[in-house]
């Protein structure tokens, strides 16, 4: 068992800047560093594990655990039916254990985690310029013109709220906004370990 226990880190930035890539790599250059699997009501998309991707469980299931206490935090993304979450049991023993656990999630979702782990290593992944993120967005053209104005709509308001992170990262560049998320885990005590690179979650909560 390990001496110490883990720590908690956080990756939050609005839709389109690019956070579910840099956690891919993050992942697959830092094998200590181990990704939190959420909870959704949504249906298993093609491809998908459940238990890997995300754990898949009816509604009913969901109010059940979230009634209960189970959540670490839970919402529903863009005012969506259905639900996302991170479960207690996909953190607490974890980092009981001396593991760094990753959670990729949105400010919401963040605060509500500060309230049970205030020293959580929040990192706040943001564009250079809000234009970009509708650049991006648009250039992915698998958004409806009205899903593209909801998620613009989200992301200035989760841009305002950047300042309440530990940690703000600009993504003008991948392997620079990397680079730099790295030497903030490093100062903060993580290092290179031997583990083998973890499964990537499918991220994005849509």
């Amino acid at each position: 068992m390990a001496s110490l226990p883990g720590k908690l880190v956080v990756i939050s930035g609005p839709s389109g800047v690019g956070k579910t890539s840099i956690l891919r790599r993050l992942l697959t250059d830092l094998p200590d560093l181990t990704p939190s699997v959420s909870a959704t009501t949504r249906p298993p998309r093609v491809g998908e594990k459940d238990g890997v991707d995300y754990h898949f469980m009816p509604l009913e299931d969901f109010e059940r655990r979230r009634a209960a206490g189970e959540f670490l935090e839970c919402c529903r993304v863009y005012g969506r039916q259905h639900w996302y979450g991170t479960l207690v049991a996909e953190v607490a023993p974890r980092l009981a254990a001396g593991d760094w656990v990753v959670l990729e999630i949105d400010v919401e979702g963040t605060l509500s985690i500060l309230e049970r782990y205030p020293a959580a290593i929040t990192i706040f992944v943001e564009p250079s310029h809000p234009d970009q993120l509708e650049q991006r967005l648009t250039g992915r053209g698998t958004e409806s013109p009205e899903a593209m104005a909801r998620r613009l709509e989200v992301a200035r308001r989760e841009l305002l709220e950047a300042y309440r992170y530990k940690h703000r990262v600009i993504n003008d560049d991948i392997e620079s906004a990397v680079t730099a998320i790295k030497t903030i885990l490093a100062e903060a005590g993580l290092t290179a370990g031997t583990k083998h690179p973890a499964h990537t979650p499918s991220g994005a909560r849509t």
